[in-house]
């Protein structure tokens, strides 16, 4: 059976090769590292203890240094599953949810076809690129060169010029022998409906080529320079070789980009991509006057496991990313997502290049934010959520989005973090005060880097949080003991909050998956800053990590010693409002029991426990001190010395 033109390539890039080697082996997961697609294991080929199988998710082929098999997603399947290679494209069909196309006798005869549009198609590249030099295209260079691309730029782009003529390109073809349908067939002239002779579809503008990952001419993209034109830019139509929501302009060199590590942009226009790529930023793409596709998602992630869309800073820039954010939720998974980066009010990306250079368009970069965030930003922007009904409602349509989640781990996380961000919201605004809120104060030279040194208000608050969170992040087991007293815990550190929320919403309770899974959506250098600091160092359960009943002990007495005292700072700024007006008994009340929690919380810090005895002189002495020194005395032998 012969398969039609682009169908693997289309299976290629709606599977990703770690989900199918990764029914088969278990991820080495200290030498993998999954948010580049860079995956070790066993060799599911032969008998081995240690990872020497390797996958390359951006480039779709694995290799084992020890038995040397190699290979992509379709071999990996004929070799363990013992099938035909239709077996296996079958096979990995159903796993990407695509219908097998029906036996086609022609399929060889379209695939010469297509090698023949091609053809066509690269003459038409360069009859507008010279046509770009011609005194018809002076205009055009002059938009170029105002926009500051050099002639290196045109070159490397194969930027050209479509004459203002209404045959031009069609006469250039024929003249060199290329028959009329195919010029038809290639999307470049189309023929009126009266029958008359064909015209060019692009005319009087200039030239964008649009390739496909494996470098061929598929379409042209035409940008006009006319205020009055119809459209200002203009695509190829639809044709054998072009299906616009399955391409994305300059797949291939920011494919090659992306493997050496360069971030994936996802801009909006031609321009935007050739500014950024100029610019450094090489693995940039665009869609292709299309809203973001699902296939052009696929493309994406086959390249880089977190694309970065980078939208102009409107209103409409904001309703496009919130177009990707419903088109994307029910494909996301573990090892895919996005991130949003929002360009400043009224500029694209071109726009901040020519105003700030490319380190304003990497400040935007940095500042990207989680798909999350931005779906949290629609549903409640503007919004006033002031009673049951209204929160409610929030409810349910967060609900409604997180249900499209089809990963179970990845919907946890979702949950998680859109209930922190729900307590936040609602939770009562008495307190204005803020954690570790500044005071000012002069510190010695040798403790300015500690966290002691900000001598804030409530550091003693930042202390038990850390100590909170590097036990459970240590031993993990213990977190669904304190699973009612976490819930709702807002910590004032952002890092150790996100950190709190991963443990909390996390599958695994095994210490090495959990801190992977920690490092990976926050960085090594916040867990590096936990337990580096002092007050986590000398937290005795940590150094005896096997001491499960201290560890338990010490979370539970800082847990409750947090909000004892937080309970009371706000009952005392409660208290302060309300007397400034009038004495309320109620509030004094409160007050004392405030008081009460927390001196019964913090009581081990301040409580002598020893018990003492009086002695003949009235003295009180310590029991086991006088105990270990009454053991002490019965060990000495006192004897009298003998007669020299």
């Amino acid at each position: 059976m012969s398969l039609p033109p682009g169908f693997l390539d289309e299976l290629r890039n709606r599977l990703s090769l770690t989900q199918v080697v990764g029914r088969k082996v278990t991820w080495d997961q200290r030498k993998s590292n999954q948010g580049k697609g860079d995956m070790w294991s066993p060799c599911p080929f032969h008998q081995e203890k240690t990872a020497s199988f390797h996958v390359d998710d951006r480039k779709g082929f694995y290799y084992c240094f020890g038995c040397h098999a190699k290979g992509d997603a379709i071999s990996f399947v004929k070799e363990t599953e013992n099938v035909s290679f239709m077996e296996a494209i079958e096979i990995l069909a159903g796993e990407a949810g695509v219908t097998m196309p029906a036996r086609d006798p022609r399929a060889q005869q379209k695939s010469d076809a297509r090698s023949e549009l091609v053809d066509v198609m690269e003459q038409a590249v360069r009859f507008f690129r010279m046509s770009l030099g011609t005194s018809g295209g002076a205009t055009s260079r002059e938009y170029l060169a105002k926009r500051g691309l050099q002639k290196s730029v045109l070159d490397r782009f194969e930027i050209g010029y479509a004459p203002d003529d209404r045959q031009a390109l069609f006469r250039a073809l024929s003249d060199q022998g290329v028959p009329k349908d195919k010029i038809i067939a290639a999307g470049l002239c189309a023929v009126p409906d009266d029958g008359g002779a064909p015209y060019d579809r692009f005319r009087g503008r200039i030239i964008f080529p649009i390739r496909d990952a494996r470098g061929r001419c598929i379409a042209f993209g035409g940008r006009s320079l006319d205020p009055n034109a119809r459209a200002k830019y203009l695509n190829s139509p639809e044709t054998i070789l072009f299906d616009k929501g399955r391409n994305l302009y300059n797949h291939g060199p920011a494919r090659a980009a992306s493997g050496k590590g360069k971030p994936l942009i996802v801009a909006e226009g031609y321009m935007d991509v050739i500014a950024l790529v100029e610019a450094g930023f090489d693995a940039a793409v665009a869609p292709l006057g299309t809203a973001v596709t699902e296939d052009q998602l696929h493309l994406m992630w086959r390249m880089n496991p977190e694309p970065i869309i980078a939208l102009d800073g409107d209103k409409a820039g904001l309703r496009a990313a919130y177009r990707v954010i419903d088109l994307a939720l029910p494909l996301l998974e573990a090892g895919r997502a996005l991130r949003f980066a929002l360009m400043p009010e009224g500029k694209d990306p071109d726009d901040l290049l020519r105003a700030g250079g490319a380190k304003a368009v990497q400040e935007v970069l940095d500042n990207a934010v989680p798909m999350v965030e931005l779906l949290w930003r629609r549903e409640t922007e503007g919004g006033v959520f002031d009673s049951p009904e209204r929160k409610a409602a929030l409810d349910k349509t967060l609900g409604q989005k997180i249900g499209l989640i089809r990963d179970p781990g990845l919907k946890s996380h979702y949950e998680q973090t859109l209930k922190d961000l729900k307590w936040t919201l609602f939770r009562p605004q008495r307190t204005p005060f803020q954690p570790y809120k500044k005071t000012r104060a002069t510190a010695h030279v040798t403790t300015k880097n500690s966290a002691l040194a900000a001598l804030d208000e409530n550091v003693t608050d930042f202390i038990r949080e850390g100590v909170i969170v590097a036990v459970l992040l240590s031993i993990p087991s213990m977190v669904d003991e304190f699973g009612d007293q976490l819930f709702g815990l807002h910590l004032g550190d952002p890092d150790l909050q996100r950190i709190l929320g991963i443990i909390r919403g996390s599958q695994t309770r095994d210490q090495m998956a959990l801190r992977q899974e920690v490092e990976t959506l926050v960085g090594a250098a916040a867990l590096e800053k936990l337990f580096n600091a002092a007050h986590v160092k000398i937290t005795p359960c940590l150094r005896a990590p096997d001491n499960l009943e201290m560890a338990r002990m010490t979370v539970a007495e800082e847990l409750a010693k947090l909000g004892s005292e937080r309970g009371l700072r706000e009952e005392l700024h409660e208290a302060e409002q309300v007397m400034d007006v009038h004495v309320d008994e109620m509030v004094l009340w409160r007050l004392g029991q405030a008081a009460s929690a927390r001196n019964s919380a913090t009581k081990s810090d301040n409580e002598d426990r020893a018990q003492y005895d009086l002695g003949e002189n009235g003295a009180r002495i310590n029991r086991d001190e006088k105990q270990d020194f009454e053991k002490l005395l019965s060990k000495i032998s006192f004897s009298k010395p003998k007669n020299r």
